[in-house]
């Protein structure tokens, strides 16, 4: 599928919004069981790029098939350095190769910026498309933490999965990293 990936604009929050939706509805990918309306989804954008961070869209044709972006891992000085992302997918983009294409491309930025690691949470063992992803663009599984949410009527496993960029913890970083104060 040939999409094209690009920053979200403000225009873009209505099909955000409704692929997220879809997703809290329909999904163990996140933990919300309700999903945000435009406002909250505005507001979680916004803060993602005040710290400079990738908040991409891909599209096909003027239609909005899924996003991704790459917020800060904790907010804590020390973490600086280190990023966690989120992919989310429509319906009718599921294994398609977009979130490959968005994935791929907020890794990209947060190289260029001189990030050091990326890290997934992933909700659900069983969620192999996910796992797939990660693995197939150089996350490595680092532990599953059972039970940690109960959605759908039953306990769901958090994996967590990292990638170094720009050579990871192997030198010292030559960027400032992000931004954390004030918050």
């Amino acid at each position: 599928m040939s999409v094209t990936i690009r920053p979200s604009t403000d225009k873009d929050l209505v099909a955000i919004t409704a692929i997220y939706g879809w997703n809290v509805l329909n999904g163990l990918g996140t933990f919300e069981e309700v999903p945000p309306d435009e406002a909250e989804m505005g507001r979680r954008r916004a803060a993602f790029l005040a710290k400079g961070l990738p908040y991409l869209v891909a599209e096909q044709d003027g239609v909005v098939l899924g996003y991704a972006y790459a917020g800060p891992f904790r907010l804590r000085a020390a973490y600086r350095y280190t990023v966690e992302d989120s992919v989310y997918v429509g319906p009718d983009a599921v294994g398609k190769g977009v979130g490959k294409a968005l994935l791929s491309a907020v890794i990209e930025i947060c190289e260029a910026q001189g990030l050091r690691q990326m890290c997934a949470v992933i909700g659900d063992s069983g969620n192999a498309a996910s796992i797939g992803l990660h693995t197939a663009l150089g996350f490595e599984q680092k532990g599953v933490f059972p039970d940690m949410g109960y959605k759908f009527g039953r306990w769901v496993d958090l994996v967590w999965m990292q990638r170094p960029l720009n050579g990871g913890g192997s030198r010292e970083p030559d960027a400032p990293g992000m931004e954390l104060r004030g918050v």
